[in-house]
């Protein structure tokens, strides 16, 4: 990849210097971001008053993003540019760039916030950087076209999924060892962990289905199956997944079938399902855990749904190939 890119930094130095220069900004309140492939912008969304005011310019294909273990910053992972852009979000500006490598995914950052793990889909390996110095510290080789990317609570282990061997691979962050492969349904996706950590669901695009594992065994317990009437089922792609803060719900984005799966994490059975936009795709919730925000990827909008009535209360126009969703509150 020839795209220059600026010296790696230091998160931790980032919000040094942030907190210093901007002595008394707060940080940016009650807002979801949402990143636009082709614009290469975070769409700003006000969750009081349900507008997009504005935008933050980023690097090239913005993804997937996360916050901070501290809340303090925004880290955007660009798959065309191969780094991650690193957003101070009380200024809302780029602070630095960490090189990811070619073709980064998905991301997660360790509990300390000092190793970052990504999966690099061309090279079939998880990339581990060392944040203070930006660096590649190790590779982690796994299954092809890896994605899906997670970090278990206590830091000791990070879940991968492969696409092409629809495996989940379980790695030792000590050793840099794979310890498992787990086999699931075709071209896993994305992870979400319920909140005791006790399983980890994987959403499984070509399977229409979500896979449930025991994190204590590394066992597959249950496929959670799913259909839409009216849909096809090769139109029924899960992609991402949302577990509420009480572990009680579990919210699938169905891509191309346009609704979003409401489904009892006790029962894992589906109780709803909630038309979105075209290509159901990023999912984010807000704190009180009463919103919903689903980036649908092929209509450029993104859908608000109230997840007690399991109503859709209003779609707005975003950036274009909106991809992820990142409520900050």
């Amino acid at each position: 990849m020839t795209t220059a890119r600026r010296a790696p930094v230091t998160l931790a130095l980032l919000a040094l210097a942030a907190s210093a220069t901007f002595s008394g900004a707060s940080l940016a309140q009650g807002v979801a971001y949402v990143s636009s492939e082709k614009d290469n912008t975070l769409s700003v969304f006000d969750l009081a008053t349900q507008a997009v005011t504005g935008t933050v310019a980023t690097c090239k294909r913005p993804r997937h993003m996360r916050t901070t273990p501290d809340g303090k910053q925004l880290v955007v992972a660009c798959g065309d540019s191969g780094e991650a852009d690193v957003i101070d979000l009380s200024t809302r500006k780029s602070v630095g760039r960490i090189d990811l490598g070619e073709d980064p995914e998905i991301f997660d950052l360790s509990p300390d916030g000092k190793t970052l793990y990504v999966s690099n889909e061309e090279d079939a390996e998880i990339g581990v950087i060392d944040v203070a110095s930006g660096k590649r510290s190790k590779a982690v080789k796994v299954g092809q076209e890896p994605e899906g990317v997670i970090v278990s609570p206590d830091g000791k282990k990070v879940y991968a999924t492969s696409e092409v061997a629809s495996m989940v691979h379980v790695i030792d962050t000590a050793t840099g060892k794979v310890t498992h492969n787990i086999k699931v349904g075709k071209r896993p996706r994305r992870f979400a962990m319920t909140p005791d950590g006790a399983q980890l669901w994987v959403s499984n695009e070509l399977g229409a289905s979500v896979s449930v594992i025991s994190t204590a065994d590394n066992k597959v317990i249950e496929t959670i199956k799913f259909a839409v009437k009216g849909a096809r089922a090769s139109d029924i792609t899960p992609v991402d997944v949302k577990i509420s803060a009480d572990g009680k719900r579990a919210y699938v984005g169905l891509g191309n079938a346009n609704h979003v799966a409401f489904v009892d994490v006790a029962t894992r059975k589906t109780t709803d399902l909630v038309l979105a936009g075209k290509r159901a795709w990023g999912l984010g919730l807000n704190k009180a855990q009463d919103r919903l925000y689903v980036a649908n990827g092929l209509s450029d909008d993104l859908t608000v749904i109230d997840t007690g009535a399991a109503k859709a209360l209003k779609t707005v126009r975003v950036g274009r190939v909106p991809h992820s969703v990142v409520v900050v509150e």
